[in-house]
């Protein structure tokens, strides 16, 4: 899939009068909230259109719910529908339950981040219903249209006490996991403007070479004092101080055309400044700015100029 999306929206399963599963000191609907609040957030920082379905402890019906969804960005392929929840039934690890109308691509993606996170993995499903086999069986997937919708299973509440600790303390880490496997498959980076999100298995080290910065720069930039990284945290790619003197350095976005411009001088000049092959550059390059600190009142002689030449008036 394309990263051409309209939005999506992310379901707290359960929620006021429907607790749904309890169990060990785990209240289904709240770490329901929890989870999906925290991808909301998430998704926000990325600028990616996102909707909750509810960000409160309150009672929806399932028409409720899936008015909801449909209104949100509309009925459309190009919705993801992500409805998270807590199993029970003295089972072990998560599984993603997919539509009819939609492949395991987008359940396995996330699937093989959570098991990169740690988790035991039951796989991915589609349910159909027992009166219309034709339909599926759980009403997220059923009636929200032509929209991609899913339900992550994130663990057992009621399984051994160690999947009990395991939930209770990596939550927040089996979200991430779910997000970056939405945001593989709807190939979009974690990268927003000058910062990057630290995803599993990153290390400075590949982060550095990804985007041609040097580790050291990366640690002095985000004032870090070890190589410790972890899950979520965000990193500054260029210094808060884009340019000193007349040095600039480059960001996400960034052209010679745009710096250029910025300036008030031609890509011709910064090409010949900096030495700079096929007109590459690339994040965190730095760049000599000739005329940075030119006020625009002055005029730099060059060879062959008279006085007479350099009045206007």
């Amino acid at each position: 899939m394309n990263s051409n999306i309209r939005g999506i929206v992310i379901d707290p399963g359960h929620g006021g009068d429907d607790p749904g599963a309890t169990g060990n000191g785990i209240v289904e609907k709240d770490y329901n909230l929890k989870i999906s609040k925290y991808m909301y957030d998430k998704f926000k920082e990325l600028g990616i259109p996102v909707v909750l379905t509810r960000d409160s402890d309150i009672t929806l019906t399932p028409k409720e719910r899936v008015n909801k969804v449909l209104n949100a960005f509309g009925d459309s392929k190009d919705v993801l529908v992500i409805s998270n929840h807590i199993n029970a039934g003295g089972g072990d690890g998560a599984e993603v339950i997919y539509a009819l109308r939609n492949d395991s691509t987008l359940a396995n993606n996330i699937l093989s981040m959570l098991a990169n996170a740690g988790q035991n993995i039951r796989g991915a499903y589609q349910r159909r219903s027992m009166v219309n086999p034709t339909k599926d069986y759980y009403f997220m997937q059923r009636n929200t249209g032509n929209t991609e919708a899913i339900t992550i299973e994130y663990g057992f509440l009621d399984s051994n006490k160690d999947d009990i600790s395991q939930l209770k303390n990596n939550w927040m880490l089996y979200a991430d996991a779910a997000i970056e496997g939405i945001l593989n498959y709807i190939n979009k980076d974690t990268m927003n403007n000058n910062y990057y999100i630290v995803k599993a298995g990153d290390t400075l080290y590949s982060i550095s070479r990804k985007y041609n910065i040097p580790v050291e720069e990366l640690k002095s930039i985000n004032n870090l004092t070890t190589d410790n990284l972890y899950i979520g945290q965000k990193l500054l790619l260029v210094s808060n101080n884009s340019y000193d003197d007349n040095m600039y350095v480059v960001k996400l976005g960034d052209t010679l055309y745009s710096i250029s411009k910025r300036y008030n001088i031609s890509v011709d000049d910064i090409v010949s400044a900096n030495n700079i092959d096929n007109n590459i550059i690339v994040v965190g390059q730095k760049l000599i700015i000739p005329t940075a600190n030119n006020n625009s009142d002055y005029y730099v002689v060059k060879a062959g100029d008279t006085i007479f030449m350099g009045n206007n008036e």
